[in-house]
């Protein structure tokens, strides 16, 4: 929640954009509550299950420590014995996702439940989101190890690799979640001071981990998911360095080095699936303008020396969310038919530029996909809880 609505008026509105009183803010709620109560009556049904309740046999590490496997690394076919080989773009059905089902089944119950906290003010939804998240990140028997040393392995080659971080885009809306619970008259201080020592815990071997130092210095999507999870997690744990640092890697490092003139992103555009991988790196960059932006530092205003900005690559990418049979590059090898969805970046632009046109996109895209590829790759999927008033 880190968007002043007012602050945002200021901005440089594009074609189609209206600085009129329109309270975009209510007509998020008004498109999302009654999904959202129903999904967090829903929520307030399940008992925590934490990456504890599945044993990843393929893993390295120990019951406590997250494991995934590299999506596009497939058995040789040559010999069982060999090592995976690779197919980009085409993910592997076999692999082990248990644990990264885990974290999105938390992901969605604490989105859920914050979001209903915050319509109805109801102190239920904050007793059944820090029962989730005490099993998570403080109980001894069920918790997660702060650190993905066993994520995104490849069998016969690594036990786990500095891009499998990516993986924990799934605690963004859990720390959100909490910061919109925090000040509940029944929330547990004691208990959200342990899930804060936790992602600072989590946040220090970001920082000094060869996976994490080298998961930050990726040209892709993969560094900007870096910057969006540490940027969430400094902000929830106060760490106002870390909150600086990633300011200034978004104006100094990722928007320069990463989007094109036209305000595509080059790198994604290369890959086998084109569309599915830029909107996903601009909606990770909307999150982190909607994360770290303040009066003082709103990073929706800005622009590099050479005209690249956060609106730039929405006005670029919304057209092809609007109509998609536009697209003027090659299809997606996979999921093609499944994008686009009620994408982040449509919301927090259309808020923060005050644009109808991306609003109205936005309102008529899917919201509640089921295509669990589509799932992984939208962390932010409870706008209500990410803008204010």
């Amino acid at each position: 929640m880190s968007i002043l609505l007012t602050s945002c008026k200021t901005a440089n509105v594009l074609e189609g954009s209206t600085n009129s009183s329109f309270n975009y803010a209510q007509e998020v709620v008004n498109t999302l509550s009654k999904n959202v109560l129903i999904e967090a009556n829903w929520a307030m049904q399940k008992l925590p299950i934490t990456i504890t309740a599945y044993p990843a046999l393929k893993s390295a590490g120990g019951i406590h420590d997250f494991f995934s496997q590299a999506d596009y690394f497939w058995p040789n076919p040559v010999s069982s014995d060999s090592p995976y080989i690779q197919k980009d773009g085409l993910s592997n059905p076999e692999n082990f996702v248990l644990h990264r089902q885990a974290m999105i089944r938390l992901s969605k119950i604490i989105g859920a439940l914050a979001s209903a906290y915050k319509i109805t003010g109801d102190p239920k939804y904050v007793i059944q989101a820090i029962k989730h998240c005490k099993a998570w990140f403080v109980d001894r028997e069920t918790m997660m190890n702060p650190s993905l040393l066993y994520s995104q392995a490849i069998i016969g080659r690594f036990t786990g690799r500095g891009i499998g971080i990516i993986d924990s885009i799934q605690f963004l809306e859990v720390v959100q979640g909490l910061m919109v619970m925090e000040n509940a008259a029944n929330m547990n201080t004691d208990i959200l001071a342990s899930i804060k020592n936790w992602f600072s815990t989590y946040i220090e071997w970001l920082n000094t981990h060869p996976y994490g130092k080298a998961e930050r210095e990726t040209l892709n999507n993969h560094s900007t998911c870096w910057v969006m999870q540490v940027a969430a997690f400094a902000k929830f744990t106060d760490n106002t360095e870390m909150l600086k640092f990633c300011s200034d890697r978004y104006k100094n490092v990722l928007l320069p080095n990463q989007m094109s003139e036209n305000g595509s992103f080059q790198r994604e555009l290369v890959r086998t699936k084109p569309y599915g991988y830029s909107i996903f790196n601009l909606d990770a960059m909307a999150t982190i303008c909607q994360i770290l932006s303040n009066p003082k530092d709103n990073l929706w205003l800005y622009t590099t020396k050479d005209g690249k900005s956060i609106q730039k690559g929405i006005k670029f990418l919304a057209p092809f969310l609007k109509e998609k049979d536009k697209w003027p590059y090659p299809s997606d090898v996979m999921y093609w038919n499944n994008w686009p969805v009620a994408q982040p970046a449509l919301i927090f632009g259309a808020v923060a530029f005050q644009n109808k046109d991306w609003l109205n996109t936005w309102k008529k895209l899917e919201h509640q996909p089921s295509m669990e590829e589509v799932i992984r790759n939208l962390p932010v999927r409870h706008p209500i809880i990410w803008i204010n008033e």
